[in-house]
Order: structure tokens, then C-alpha cells, then sequence
């Protein structure tokens, strides 16, 4: 056999390409994965989701964030917190992550080589390599899981200093005592809740007028309400007409006229997909606007069957919970390995500070479906644990169908949202009610037994029998 020919070539070791080609490998399929970094992981280990948490972790451990209920907004944990500690718990975190990572592909026989791919035909890509040499590689098969980098706009002064993108602020030099987060998307709000833990003075500009449209509206009021309350400027509706320099630092000009003047800007206005050096042509593909391929959303195959496509590269939802999901599922598919189609309702978790997560139907989209519903509420504070834990905010929201008492949809913010939301989900994939939640009983204290406070506050409101 070829030494250079694979079953499965993955494009790209993210979520996506680590689980297909893991996926792959358990088939007993030979695989290659072409990872154009200086070490695996992609974009999620690197610079995306594992980076932004570890350093919201980190900023709350130091701050003593979780704490301040009891008492008060001035309590530290460290007095002068500086960027190189948040840098040496991140850097700790990325190493383990890689470890993982190539002990998995290691104990799973996927090659890996380390350059950037682009495709000369169909079946075959080039790989330039970190030496100055090239490779042929030939694939029966190939997972384009290249991810997504930020959009640049020509416009705005990037320099790596002062205004950075998202990428570039997990590299922060250091801590500025003012930062302008410039895009009100998952990343932008992350940060810009993030920083302003850290009481750096912090505003949020956004050109649509409401923060993070697809979650519940009364979700995003009670998060907005925090976020004002601890003193963030939010400008939504806002255009950015344009960023200049006052005495070295920026200042973001609105297009009302209004000036914002900070140490440092962050602009998160949007990823687009990473795809602009694979030489699409070569292959018969073409991609959108924003570097996006379209694929079929069951298989997850592009127009060229015997290609695949996968994770941020695909667009919508871009998690990479979901992606790794995309990638096993197009492995399978691509081996005619029978799947089981995958759940209609996943969670989505947004890591602000507080933490924002849902699953299922929003009270909006219950409406448009004209489902007769009834919603019960919880706020933590509700909840023996969140009075012990000190938390003065948090809320859970809960939908259930009046006809079939189902659930309908979970909408949490607050602290533990993102691990809380597994329990409704279960439920909402298991096509439970309304009685799961009255009739289980939950530990206690915990800020589990939100479930049944919100349960019992939509049973009351529902008509009887």
C-alpha cells in the first residue's frame, strides 16, 4: 500500500477532526490527520473554548467572584491580579489538553502530520510542511474540519497591542483597567463578562438591539439586568463608525457621534470559516461568503460525496459539542456504519459570567408554533444551596405543553447553568412531563432542586385535571 494513502484524511484536529478520525481508527480504517498549528487541538484547544474558560476559571478562583454575596463587591481573593496569572494556569490547561490528544491518536493509530493542506484534485492534497518541503497525500475519503478565524475587517487599526481579535486576547500581555468589546455574539459577551469580573471597566457595543437573540427574552433581561448592575455600559443598537487613536489610545466613535475611550478593544464582530488556503476549485467545492460549506445536515457530505465537512467550517451552531458529534457521525457515514439520527434537542451553554444555558423550545418559538404552554420559574436564591453558596442571582425557566404536560424547553442563568441544563435535557429527549419533575426527588441542598420549585410554580398555574 501507499505509505502516502489513507482511508480517511481529516483536514484540521478541532472537535470535529479528532472525533472522526478517532471514529475512523475504531473502524480499523487507516487515517491521517494534517494539522496546520504547532501542535493539535485546533482553534477549540488553542485559542477558542478551552482557552476562554480556563481563564473565566481562573479570574474567578482569583477574584473571588463566587464569594461576594457573603461579602461584598470589594472582596479579593488576590489584590493585584496580573495577566501572567491568568497565563500560567492557561498554559498548564493547553498542555494537558494536547497530551490527551496525542495519547488518543497515538493508542489509536492516527498519523498526524503538521503543515497546511490544500487540495490538487479530488483525491488528492498537497501538504506544505514546516521545512519548506511538500507532501502528496492521496485519501479515499476526506473531513474538511478546518474551524473558523476571526473576521478582520480592513477597517479596523488590528495591531496586536491595543486592538485585538479574539484569538489574540488569550495571549493578553496584560491586564487593561478598560477594554471596549466591540460584538454582542457568544465570544464577545464571554469576554466582555469575564474582564468586567476582573473589574476592569468594560463596554459592550452591539449593532442589533437586543444581546444574544436566540436565547429566551427573559433570560437575556435578568442578564442584562446583572450586567448593568455591576456597572458594564452596554450600547446596543449601536454602529461602529470607526476606531481611531487618542494620545495611543483607541477610541471607538459611534455612529451617533458618541466616543468611547478605553486602554484596550477587543472586536469580536463575527468568525468566518478557515477554508480560503484548501484551494476548494481543485476539488469541486466552492464555499460562501463567509469561507462556510454547505453539507447535508444528516451526513454532513458535501456537494462531492466522497467529502465530508464538519464543526465551525459548517456554521450554525458552532459548538464544539456539536461538532464532535458532526465529525463521529460523518466517519460513520463515510464507512457505512448505521447511525441513529441524533437527538432533535441539544443544550447550548453560553460561558459568561453568570453563565447562560438552554435547551429545547424558547417561550418565543413555543408561541410561534401556537403550542398551548405554561411556564413555571425558579430563582436560586429560592434554593437552600444558593442561599449557602450566597447567590443573590440566578433563574431557572421551565416549559411545559398544557395538552400533554410535556417539557417543552429549559432556560437557565446563573452559576452551574451549563452543568444544571443536563437534567432537562434528558427529560425533554426522553419526551418526559411535567410529573417527572414533582414526583423525583432531588438531593438536597443542591441548586438541582430549581427543577422542582419551577415545576410546582407552572403545576400551580395549570389547569387541573
Amino acid at each position: 500500500m501507499d505509505p502516502h494513502s489513507y482511508d480517511l484524511v481529516v483536514i484540521g484536529s478541532g472537535p470535529a477532526g479528532r472525533r472522526a478520525a478517532i471514529q475512523a481508527a475504531k473502524l480499523g480504517r487507516s487515517v491521517l490527520v494534517v494539522e496546520k498549528g504547532r501542535r493539535v487541538g485546533g482553534v477549540s484547544v488553542h485559542t477558542g473554548t478551552i482557552p476562554s474558560k480556563t481563564l473565566r476559571e481562573t479570574v474567578l478562583n482569583l477574584t473571588g467572584w463566587r464569594e461576594r454575596g457573603f461579602y461584598g463587591r470589594a472582596y479579593r481573593v488576590k489584590k493585584d491580579i496580573e495577566a501572567k496569572d491568568l497565563m500560567m494556569r492557561l498554559h498548564m490547561t493547553l498542555d494537558h489538553e494536547v497530551d490527551v490528544l496525542e495519547h488518543q491518536f497515538a493508542r489509536n493509530a492516527v498519523t498526524t502530520l503538521r503543515g497546511l493542506a490544500r487540495f490538487i484534485d479530488p483525491h488528492r492534497i498537497e501538504v506544505a510542511l514546516d521545512s519548506g518541503d511538500t507532501r502528496i497525500i492521496t485519501g479515499e475519503r476526506f473531513l474538511i474540519a478546518v474551524g473558523t478565524r476571526p473576521h478582520r475587517p480592513d477597517e479596523v487599526p488590528f495591531n496586536g497591542h491595543n486592538i485585538l481579535d479574539s484569538d489574540e486576547i488569550v495571549d493578553i500581555p496584560r491586564l487593561p483597567r478598560s477594554l471596549t468589546v466591540v460584538g454582542a455574539g457568544v465570544i464577545g459577551v464571554e469576554y466582555a463578562t469575564i474582564f468586567s469580573a476582573l473589574d476592569v471597566s468594560v463596554a459592550l457595543v452591539e449593532s442589533r438591539p437586543n444581546l444574544l437573540d436566540f436565547i429566551d427574552h427573559e433570560l437575556i433581561e435578568d442578564f442584562t439586568h446583572q450586567l448593568r448592575d455591576r456597572g458594564m455600559a452596554l450600547r446596543l443598537g449601536c454602529k461602529v463608525a470607526r476606531i481611531e487613536f487618542e494620545h495611543d489610545w483607541p477610541v471607538t466613535v459611534l455612529d451617533d457621534g458618541r466616543r468611547i475611550r478605553a486602554e484596550m478593544v477587543l472586536y469580536t464582530a463575527g468568525r468566518v470559516g478557515a477554508t480560503n488556503a484548501l484551494n476548494l476549485d481543485a476539488c469541486g467545492l466552492t464555499a460562501d461568503s463567509r469561507g462556510r460549506l454547505r453539507v447535508d445536515p444528516v451526513t454532513f457530505q458535501t456537494a462531492v460525496p466522497h467529502i465530508y465537512c464538519a464543526g465551525d467550517a459548517i456554521g450554525f451552531p458552532s459548538l464544539a459539542s456539536t461538532s464532535m458529534e458532526q465529525g463521529r457521525i460523518a466517519a460513520c457515514h463515510a464507512f457505512q456504519v448505521r447511525m441513529p439520527p441524533a437527538p432533535e434537542f441539544f443544550p447550548y451553554g453560553i460561558y459568561a459570567v453568570p453563565e447562560i444555558s438552554t435547551v429545547g423550545m424558547s417561550e418565543q418559538e413555543v408561541r410561534d408554533r401556537k403550542i398551548p404552554y405554561e411556564c413555571g420559574v425558579a430563582r436560586f436564591r429560592e434554593t437552600s444551596r444558593g442561599h449557602i453558596m450566597g447567590l443573590n442571582t440566578g433563574m431557572m425557566k421551565m416549559i411545559f405543553a398544557l395538552d400533554t404536560r410535556r417539557l417543552l424547553g429549559v432556560h437557565i442563568v446563573g452559576e452551574g447553568a451549563t452543568e444544571l441544563v443536563h437534567i432537562g435535557q434528558a427529560v425533554l429527549n426522553l419526551q418526559g412531563t411535567l410529573d417527572y419533575f414533582i414526583e423525583n426527588t432531588f438531593n438536597y441542598p443542591t441548586l438541582a432542586e430549581a427543577y422542582k420549585i419551577a415545576a410546582l410554580d407552572a403545576w400551580n398555574r395549570m389547569p387541573a385535571g
